[in-house]
């Protein structure tokens, strides 16, 4: 059994390298338009994916008065909860949070539920 402190710091560092390798994209996106890409935040724009994070979580909902204004605010934290359910199901160095032998089932299993978080929306 792996120690709890070492998954979560798995996790943060997975997703401190997304944010990292989207900012890199954008970058070669950028180059390949002839421009200089994101850099408004600090030296070469480092900071730009952390930027887009507090804005997408500090992005206020519009939502109808007659329609269920819990299912539009939880459906975010469901994709957030699957994907890193669903990251945790490859082993790293025999960290692997799910460790039964349907691994690949249950990767089939968490993408086709993937949908409806989206679908709540």
């Amino acid at each position: 059994m792996t120690h709890p402190i070492n998954i979560i710091i798995t996790i943060i560092m997975m997703l401190v390298s997304i944010a990292f390798y989207t900012l890199l994209e954008r970058k070669i996106m950028s180059y390949m338009q002839m421009r200089k890409g994101p850099n408004k935040n600090s030296i070469i724009g480092i900071l730009q994916p952390f930027n887009d994070a507090l804005k997408l979580l500090n992005k206020q909902m519009k939502i109808m008065q007659m329609a269920s204004q819990m299912l539009p605010c939880m459906s975010p934290s469901m994709t957030f909860l699957l994907t890193i359910m669903m990251i945790n199901m490859f082993p790293y160095q025999e960290m692997s949070l799910f460790d039964n032998h349907f691994n690949t089932i249950t990767l089939l299993i968490l993408s086709s539920v993937m949908v409806y978080p989206l679908l709540l929306t």
